[in-house]
């Protein structure tokens, strides 16, 4: 027999719950899919602890606009509570002013969602939808979805109401053991029905417990922004058990629909990319399949010799630029972009990025960037020196500073509109400071690393001979022109811009910082995707038109 030894990594590991061992809640965020603003959980008067405290978070957390913090609600395992009263002082109501009703009653327009989490299972609202709807009521099928959190409150009839009672349902799974051992309880899910009760329905004794009115008899519990409100928060609390083991309880929770996927926007571009690769496929095939099948016939070998069509630039087409560091510089940030996808990807599929490591993958994500600066510079370094550049300091500098740059200025412009609302979603500034650290202490060193070797190395060898004199370019046609040409090129990106903006402005309710926002985030997303698939069309091209210039022989 050979001794083995496992380890579990830092934040996954199963934690074993006693009978009435305390079950922490705590709370993330306020998310809404309108505003893309997220803002912490105490940024509305909610109830609060004694002491509050906040949870330390990684890079990616911080980025998420996540803010983990305990609350007041008292769980305790396989314990049950019917109804329990929060910051119930002497029995009394909860005073809302005339401004933080004014708050809630903007969240709740907003469709704002709460997100708790207990043993880092996020909460869940469960959703029971009916397939068959005009048929009986015995044969309808049933359902069940879930969504993120639960809702903040709802509107009916122009009248804002608050969900204040929250019935927790979490789910156990006893494990198995020895008899003289005591059982272990895991939790393995964790759902909310959250619930409005107006305060005139709930009966309160001086234990901090409460009544829940029966049936159908209670009102909602209706926020009026122009006036002071008051209101009891409570809660419940309930356990099952469930056959669920603890290494499967994420299931459920991935597979959630997301309310922010846009199918119209992803169909769109899936369309847009078969219809590029569709023309550039009948391009290419009527344009070099006939010359090709030329070139192959032996006994007509005198008659090919003749240069025409696409092969009177043979003595241009591998011409420098005239910008060669600027075009260098965004194919290396481009390589540096693409490794670093490459192996998130690969990382991910192994299941090392498990969603119970929040924020692992975004952290993952920036540290991989920055290390990946050294492919990155040493594919510049090498393609600078074959565009038969010199000034190599200044082509590393522009590789590190150049997109990196870019993304930082939008990000940061953006950052202070966020500021401005106060939202946790605005990067805190030690965050930031820490970025630049990383970007100029690990990502600028490896990027002049790799294009000090790169620069060193042969340059890549052109199959044919470069023209001294440049070839004369003849008139061209009015549609050759190069604004019309930009103008063509824009139209496929502008209709995929188009989409999202179009999400943008058929919301309800618009306003201009979210629309900035989302705008911002857009645009980032189009430069990032723009500078990948452009450094992989860039050097698909190039081997692709080396290889046949190569095969045709011409020189």
């Amino acid at each position: 027999m050979c001794g083995t030894r496992a380890f579990y990594v830092p934040g996954v590991a199963p934690i074993n719950f006693h009978q009435n061992d305390p079950v922490e809640i705590k709370a993330v965020k306020l998310t809404s899919s309108r505003t893309q603003l997220p803002y912490e959980y105490y940024s509305l008067p909610f109830c609060q602890p004694l002491k509050i405290t906040y949870k330390a978070e990684n890079l990616g957390e911080v980025l998420r606009g996540d803010r983990i913090v305990n609350t007041p609600f008292q769980v305790l395992m396989n314990s049950e509570k019917k109804c329990e009263v929060l910051c119930s002082e002497s029995n009394k109501p909860v005073t809302l002013s005339v401004k933080e009703s004014r708050l809630v009653a903007e969240r709740i327009t907003e469709d704002y969602y709460v997100h708790l989490i207990a043993d880092n299972l996020p909460v869940a609202t469960r959703l029971e939808l009916y397939s068959n709807r005009d048929g009986d009521d015995k044969k309808k099928e049933k359902d069940v979805q879930f969504e993120h959190g639960y809702r903040l409150g709802f509107m009916e009839v122009n009248k804002i109401y608050l969900h204040n009672h929250l019935s927790f349902i979490l789910y156990y799974h006893r494990e198995d053991l020895e008899e003289d051992q005591e059982h272990t309880y895991r939790v393995v899910r964790f759902e909310v029905i959250p619930q409005s009760i107006r305060l005139e329905d709930l009966k309160v004794d001086e234990k901090s417990s409460c009544t829940l009115p029966e049936g159908a008899k209670s009102s909602p519990q209706e926020i009026d922004p122009t006036k002071e409100n008051q209101l009891y928060f409570t809660y419940s609390v309930h356990w099952e058990e469930s056959d669920i083991k603890w290494a499967s309880r994420w299931d459920t929770y991935l597979t959630m629909s997301d309310v922010q996927i846009h199918w119209f926007s992803i169909i769109n571009s899936v369309v847009v990319v078969f219809f590029l690769s569709g023309i550039l496929s009948m391009i290419i095939i009527r344009t070099l399949r006939k010359d090709i099948a030329n070139y192959n016939k032996e006994d007509d070998i005198e008659d090919t010799m003749e240069e025409s069509g696409w092969k009177l630039v043979h003595g241009d087409v591998f011409r420098p630029p005239q910008y060669p560091m600027i075009l260098s510089s965004l194919l290396g940030s481009g390589i540096q972009l693409f490794c670093m996808i490459l192996i998130v990807i690969f990382v991910a599929m192994l299941g090392m990025l498990s969603p119970s490591s929040r924020g692992a993958l975004m952290t993952t994500a920036c540290f991989l960037f920055m290390f990946m600066g050294v492919f990155g510079g040493f594919s510049a370094g090498r393609l600078y020196r074959t565009l038969k550049g010199h000034r190599w300091k200044k082509g590393a500098f522009c590789t590190a500073t150049l997109y990196p740059g870019v993304v930082f200025g939008i990000c940061f412009v953006l950052n202070c509109f966020i500021w401005g609302k106060h939202s946790s979603g605005a990067v805190p500034f030690p965050t930031m400071v820490a970025l630049l650290c990383m970007w100029f202490g690990i990502s600028l060193p490896l990027v002049y690393l790799g294009y000090y070797f790169g620069f060193r190395k042969q340059p890549y060898d052109n199959p044919v001979r470069t023209n001294q004199i440049p070839r004369q370019i003849p008139e061209q046609r009015w549609y050759m022109n190069r604004f019309v040409g930009i103008l063509m090129a824009g139209i496929l990106p502008f209709g995929a811009m188009f989409i999202e903006l179009f999400f943008i402005f058929s919301l309800d309710i618009v306003e201009f910082i979210p629309s900035l926002l989302y705008f911002g985030y857009t645009a980032l997303m189009v430069l990032s995707f723009w500078l990948l698939t452009g450094t992989i069309g860039f050097y698909a091209a190039y081997m692709f038109v080396r290889k046949i210039y190569a095969a045709v022989k011409i020189d």
